[in-house]
Parts: structure tokens; sequence; C-alpha cells
């Protein structure tokens, strides 16, 4: 799993759009902790802060642990509203963790072992289908990442959901189907060259061919 990040937060004492709005001219950005069977709560975090965890590229698969007055709250980031023009977080759900619960996260795909793949070797190219898998975890075992072994995998070989050892604690959250994680395919300069088996000759369109026949029929003359 992702090491958690620490968000401070505030408590929000009004809600609604005009608050909301004061909020983000202050740097700040509206937020809500929901889930674990307890009402919702309302807080803000600090703009700069939220962007920086942003851009860590985990931010979404990661436990967070936001500090509020004095003390600390569980959860995943659940949903991230940014504006459609700036991009800039305009708010923010939270879902709060509880002891023995499971998450719906999505995690990203990495692969190892390619300089143990002979179609990798021979020029082919693996063609990823899907970089994250959306799956079903225990909350306090997300992992960071899944690592999948492309050793032995040759052109036309294909990676499906059934092939790849998942972390204890995490289960696939499509279950109706063997999908397709990636598929390694020859480049379009090697499929050009082996698919180009005509001769020059078949190239010449036969109203030419007929053409030059009758020209050397009439020089005959």
């Amino acid at each position: 799993m992702s090491d958690a990040l620490t968000l401070p937060a505030e408590a929000r004492e009004r809600a609604g759009k005009g608050a909301s709005r004061q909020l983000r001219r202050e740097g700040r950005v509206p937020a809500v902790i929901y889930g674990g069977k307890e009402e919702p709560l309302m807080i803000h975090v600090e703009a700069k802060e939220l962007v920086r965890q942003l851009g860590t590229g985990h931010f979404m698969n990661s436990i967070v642990e936001i500090e509020l007055g004095g003390k600390t709250i569980r959860a995943l980031p659940k949903d991230v509203a940014v504006h459609p023009v700036n991009d800039r977080p305009e708010h923010v759900d939270f879902l709060r963790m509880t002891k023995g619960a499971k998450v719906e996260v999505n995690v990203p795909v990495v692969f190892a072992n390619e300089e143990a793949s002979p179609g990798l070797k021979k020029g082919g190219v693996l063609n990823v289908v899907r970089h994250e898998l959306d799956l079903i975890c225990d909350n306090d075992k997300i992992p960071s990442e899944i690592v999948i072994d492309v050793t032995g995998k040759d052109v036309g070989d294909s990676i499906h959901i059934s092939e790849v050892s998942l972390p204890a604690g995490s289960e696939s959250a499509i279950t109706d189907r063997d999908f397709t994680i990636a598929t390694l395919v020859a480049p379009s300069a090697l499929k050009k060259a082996e698919g180009d088996t005509t001769t020059e000759a078949a190239d010449v369109p036969a109203s030419e061919q007929s053409s030059d026949d009758e020209e050397e029929e009439g020089g005959d003359e």
C-alpha cells in the first residue's frame, strides 16, 4: 500500500455555494468525510497542500490521515471535483475507513522482466489495454501497484486478469469476464514487411499491360 498521506483540515461551519466560494477565495478547498455509519463531516483543506498531494500520482488509492481538531481520521479519497477551465480542485469526497471494511479502488499496473520476453526482444510492442485494475481490497491492505511479469511472452500473446496473482486481501471488482490487460503485438513496420509478398509485375495495372502489348504488335507492322 502507498504510504499514508497526512492532510491538515478545519471544520466547516456553513454549507452552500456561497460559503464554498468564499473558502476557495481564501485558498481553501471544501470537502466532506462520509461513511462508517456516522454523520457526514464537513471540512476544508489548504488548496496548495491538496494540489501537492494530488501531484504524487497515488492520492486516489492512498489512505489519507486527516488531522482535525487534535484527532486523526483515516479516510480514502473517492472523488475530486476540479474546475473545468483551470483544473484546480474545488471539492473532495473522502470515505471514512472503518475496521474490517473493504473499498473499491483503481490500482495502477506495472510490467516486469521485459528483457525476458521473446516477443519484446524481437521488436514486439506491449499494447496496454488497462493501465489500472478495478479492485476490491481490505481498507488496510490497498496495494500501491500491481506488478505483472511478462517473462516468456511472445508476439500474439495476451495477458488476462486470470493470470495475475493479486495480493492477499484484494480481488477483481469485475467478475463476469476474463478481461484482457495487455497484448503483445508486432510493430507496424514488421507487419508491412511480412505482408508485402507481391511481385513488381503484379503491381502493374492490367490496362497498362494491355497497352504495352498493343504497342509491340504495332511495331512489327
